[in-house]
């Protein structure tokens, strides 16, 4: 579900963060801690979007009982469709116990602004897509979820208001928004192999933390590796991000057998050119490619397939 790429941003951010700190604040777990924070805040925005889409589909019923107790109601007002409060996709979400528990525990009901649920809501009904889904008197399972999917993608992802919410309201949201399209796709698509309890997998999550603790630990064999192959470059006047993408990615070569050398180097290269400067990734490229070589030489670079599962 959380892909590898998020997993690495993730640790990256962690490695600045530590680098930033006071040592002396830095105690033994400081690390895992920061790291499984910000992890938990992609499980948090994952369970928030689902809960935003749910708030708007279910507004409906909100905007019927109001417009109805109008002292003095149209018949407008009093034929308010809400077929879309009892989509089944909606009532599988707030009936997932691991959903609920997520909702309270990071207490995201809290996030809420209804003015801004309320303005949502209003978007959607005045679509075509919309008006269509409640002309239909039938309910389909690919119709329920095309619905749901719209409010994400249409409604929620390109509006403005609702962007700025989740900037203000998640500080990394601009990290994980991309990813956040994949995931709520397939949750539609397969809401039951969602475990709201453990949206990261045991497996990658192992990934997280060994990356993070096996950087740390060689930091200065890695730094050994990098430093004669900068050439002119001041080690010092390069940026912070690109040098621990290359320590990352050194540390992948060598102690993760199962990731193959050619996936590592482009994953560092798009996030160098995601998140540092427009030449790094160029530059990390070629870094890391000429520390490749002589690790291959070396014979130090053993690489096995991953086991299947």
């Amino acid at each position: 579900m959380i892909s590898r790429r998020n997993i690495r941003v993730k640790v990256m951010q962690t490695l600045y963060a530590l680098e930033t700190m006071e040592q002396s604040s830095i105690k033994p777990g400081t690390a895992t801690r920061l790291l499984n924070e910000k992890l938990d805040q992609t499980c948090q925005i994952f369970t928030y979007l689902l809960y935003s889409v749910v708030q708007v589909a279910q507004y409906a019923e909100i905007d019927a009982q109001s417009r109805a107790s109008k002292h003095l109601p149209s018949a407008e007002d009093l034929q308010v469709n809400t077929k879309i409060a009892g989509n089944e996709f909606i009532y599988q979400i707030t009936g997932d116990k691991g959903f609920q528990v997520n909702l309270e525990q990071w207490k995201m009901k809290q996030h809420t602004d209804e003015g801004l649920i309320r303005k949502l809501y209003n978007l959607l009904v005045a679509t075509d897509t919309y008006k269509a889904y409640i002309a239909d008197n039938t309910r389909t399972k690919a119709g329920e979820k095309e619905i749901l999917e719209f409010i994400y993608k249409e409604i929620l992802a390109k509006n403005e208001l609702f962007i700025q919410h989740m900037e203000d309201t998640f500080l990394h949201w601009g990290d994980d928004e991309e990813m956040m399209g994949i995931l709520i796709n397939n949750y539609f698509n397969k809401p039951h192999l969602f475990n709201f309890l453990q949206l990261i997998s045991k497996e990658k999550l192992d990934y997280a933390r060994e990356l993070l603790l096996t950087v740390i630990d060689k930091k200065e064999y890695c730094l050994e590796l990098i430093k004669p192959k900068l050439q002119n470059w001041d080690s010092e006047r390069i940026a912070a991000v690109d040098m621990l993408l290359m320590e990352m990615g050194v540390c992948e070569f060598l102690y993760f057998p199962t990731i193959p050398t050619k996936v590592t180097i482009n994953e560092y290269i798009d996030l160098a050119k995601a998140y540092s400067t427009p030449q790094s990734g160029q530059f990390i490229n070629g870094i890391l490619d000429n520390i490749l070589k002589d690790l291959e030489k070396e014979q130090l670079v053993q690489k096995q397939d991953r086991p299947k599962k």
